[in-house]
């Protein structure tokens, strides 16, 4: 089923860093480094909607919000334990 996404729950890439760099900063090879991208996430005053759009859509790969695939599963999994 396809999810529909509003326009306010992308305001947020209107100003994000990564609009400034190329997909593959985000998405980098596999067993390659994410730090240049999770610094640039880390300066964006998007980052927690980048995260919480990431969390809420399952995205699976890449650096979203400054996490990466493995960090953001550990946070789903946090996130479940608590309920």
């Amino acid at each position: 089923m396809p999810i529909n996404i509003t326009t306010d729950e992308l305001t947020w890439q209107e100003t994000a860093l990564c609009a400034q760099a190329g997909p593959e900063f985000f998405f980098p090879a596999p067993g390659s480094s994410t730090r240049e991208a999770k610094q640039l996430c880390n300066a964006c005053e998007g980052r927690l909607a980048c995260l919480e759009y990431a969390l809420a859509h399952d995205e699976r790969f890449g650096v979203w919000g400054g996490l990466s695939e493995k960090e953001r599963e550990r946070m789903r999994r946090s996130r479940s334990d608590r309920r």
